[in-house]
């Protein structure tokens, strides 16, 4: 076999390697070399951390997907609620080095690690299939595309009664106000990081009708609560009634199993969540976890993300109800997605978050 021939036969069977890691990782040929090399690169550290606040179950359906792909690295995922894994990352970080990789619906407490320095940057063919609003500074990423609702009791409330917006439930307490004292929930603003977050975008974005959503809530003294499955246990049971600003992604998962659950996308302004990834800089397996992120991000990470995960797919080309461009069709203009930036940190400033939660205290919880 002359030089040229076997030179040409070597320079196939590398572009065919290439190709099929590119094809099964979904990447387009322009970048199928930086793929190649990348996954390789993961596999040969052979190891990834994450935390994250998405439950087991639903994240097992990603990891699962990803150890098929790459049987060579090592997922170990920690499920942790949001302020525990602020506080448990700067922590480690400090003591040497934490997860590599930090998963939350806390996004204003994920900003504030990427704008800190906490994140490395990552570009690739996948976090340019992004919405703008959902990629700061190639850090921070949006993951998925999640609807705050109203949760209520279906054998409880009368559907007639079910308020179809935040005008429809102040009026609703309002009315009804003896039925349900302290039958409604919500998260409490100073343990969950994520409710935290929820009323401070309320604020922003209903500023006209945020005081007499919290008086309302006052006047039924409304249970607050840490806990997204504390919360729809209670109003399964019907210990409770109806749960304000729960993420309708979990109380679908449970309607599917329940019949007793109702959700309420709110039609006046309905807020949509996504929960941000971003790579630690000083993580152990930086290749890994950009093949994560990546993952997570391409169209068949997206399409577990809504037909097994049931969190709500943030890709604009995943179709079905779960998804970013089906909620566009429910929904319209009535979708208000968080914006991932520093609009975040505002009231994660020390001045203005006590003075928001004396404020709230107050008018909900009467003291």
């Amino acid at each position: 076999m002359n030089t040229t021939r076997r030179r040409f036969q070597r320079g196939l069977l590398a572009g065919l390697t290439v190709a099929a890691l590119n094809a099964a990782f979904g990447f387009g040929t322009a970048h199928a070399q930086s793929a190649a090399d990348l996954a390789a690169a993961a596999q040969k550290e052979g190891k990834l951390v994450i935390y994250g606040v998405t439950d087991n179950e639903q994240a097992n359906h990603l990891i699962r997907e990803f150890r098929t792909m790459y049987p060579a690295i090592n997922v170990e995922y920690s499920n942790i609620s949001t302020t525990e894994l602020y506080n448990r990352f700067i922590s480690e970080t400090a003591a040497g080095s934490s997860a590599d990789v930090t998963w939350s619906s806390s996004m204003d407490l994920q900003i504030k690690l990427v704008n800190d320095g906490y994140a490395q940057p990552h570009k690739s063919a996948e976090t340019a299939k992004l919405p703008e609003w959902a990629n700061w500074k190639n850090e921070a990423f949006g993951t998925t595309y999640e609807p705050i609702g109203i949760v209520y009791n279906k054998r409880l409330i009368p559907a007639g009664d079910v308020p179809q917006t935040h005008a429809d439930f102040v009026k609703l307490l309002n009315a009804q106000t003896e039925k349900f004292k302290g039958k409604v929930n919500t998260y409490d603003p100073e343990k969950s990081g994520v409710g935290f977050m929820l009323v401070t975008q309320d604020k922003q974005v209903n500023a006209a009708g945020f005081a007499e959503l919290q008086k309302a809530l006052g006047a039924v003294q409304a249970k607050v609560q840490a806990s997204t499955g504390t919360m729809m246990e209670r109003i399964a049971s019907g210990e409770n009634l109806i749960g304000y600003n729960l993420n309708a992604a979990y109380a679908l998962t449970r309607a599917q199993k329940d019949p007793s659950i109702g959700i309420v996308l709110p039609k006046d302004y309905t807020l949509v969540i996504s929960r941000v990834m971003f790579i630690a800089k000083k993580a152990k397996n930086p290749n890994a976890a950009k093949l994560w992120l990546d993952f997570v991000l391409s169209k068949k990470g997206q399409e577990i993300i809504a037909s097994k995960a049931d969190l709500y797919a943030i890709r604009p080309d995943v179709e079905g109800d779960t998804t970013a461009s089906g909620l566009k069709k429910q929904l319209g203009d009535a979708l208000r997605p968080v914006a991932i930036n520093t609009g975040l940190l505002t009231y994660l400033d020390q001045a203005k978050r006590l003075e928001f939660l004396k404020q709230w205290n107050s008018a909900v919880k009467g003291k």
